[in-house]
């Protein structure tokens, strides 16, 4: 089941403002919130719906996984991958995962 920690989420979303150097005025009216509403998001005061949750996001260009659950889209799908990929060497013989290595080191070197 998936519980949103609302101190957290307003914690990244205060984050974020910081990093991209604007004050909360400024993000209400970018996301067209009311006066003082972004304070009581930070805070932990008000639970953001979903429509704010998304007006937010484009106002501090960013994506809701980066707020919800502190990592970007990339990094989540890039762990999937990662689990995905263990299971399948797991289930390799021994010459099968010695391939497979190979090949995972060959396809690091065309970056």
């Amino acid at each position: 089941m998936f519980y949103v920690d609302y101190k957290e989420l307003g914690r990244r979303i205060a984050n974020r403002r910081r990093e991209l150097g604007l004050k909360q005025w400024q993000v209400n009216e970018m996301a067209e919130l009311s006066d003082k509403y972004l304070s009581n998001i930070e805070r932990a005061s008000s639970v953001p719906s979903i429509d704010v949750l998304m007006k937010l996001c484009e106002a501090l260009e960013t994506t809701p996984d980066a707020l919800l659950l502190g990592t970007q889209r990339g990094e989540v799908e890039q762990g999937v991958f990662a689990d995905a990929a263990a299971q399948k060497v797991k289930s390799m013989s021994a010459e099968q995962a010695k391939l497979a290595l190979s090949l995972l080191d060959w396809i690091l070197t065309l970056k």
